[in-house]
């Protein structure tokens, strides 16, 4: 089975954004609170960009910039590339391993859907494996293979 994006590997759930007037220490605190990665940036719905640890690190903290003063809109990158729900988890890290990115931003006609991360797809990707194995070990060595007699 090709797992897609949505809602295979990540659901649709209560979503994390950010404004771009936000100060990067309001983001940076948003996000260590909530243990997320990156962020998405929106303005009236909008996706405008992304936020990540990243963009936080190289992009304020190693320019000495105050992270009081310096707002989300001056250091996200702009105009992310997404991905769709019913994509699937080959593209996203195909994409993600391609470009260097490490969270991906899910879109449809209506607007945003969800965030899916290199670790989502990750641990999609070893259920995947694991259940072809445990399918491959069935039928070479039967149901009982590995059982205590």
């Amino acid at each position: 089975m090709k797992r897609r994006i949505v809602p295979h590997i990540v659901q649709r759930r209560e979503l994390f954004t950010l404004a771009p007037e936000m100060s990067i220490r309001a983001a940076a605190t948003l996000m260590t609170e909530r243990r997320i990665g990156a962020i998405m940036v929106v303005r009236d719905g909008k996706l405008l960009g992304i936020l990540s640890e990243r963009d936080v690190m190289t992009r304020v903290v190693a320019k000495h910039l105050d992270p009081d003063t310096t707002l989300v809109g001056q250091v996200m990158t702009p105009e992310p590339m997404t991905i769709r729900p019913d994509d699937t988890a080959a593209k996203a890290l195909h994409l993600m391993h391609e470009r260097g990115f490490r969270h991906l931003p899910v879109t449809d006609d209506t607007g945003i859907v969800a965030m899916v991360s290199i670790r989502d797809l990750y641990a999609a990707v070893q259920e995947e494996l694991e259940e072809d194995i445990r399918q491959r070990e069935s039928y070479m060595f039967g149901s009982g293979y590995g059982a205590t007699q």
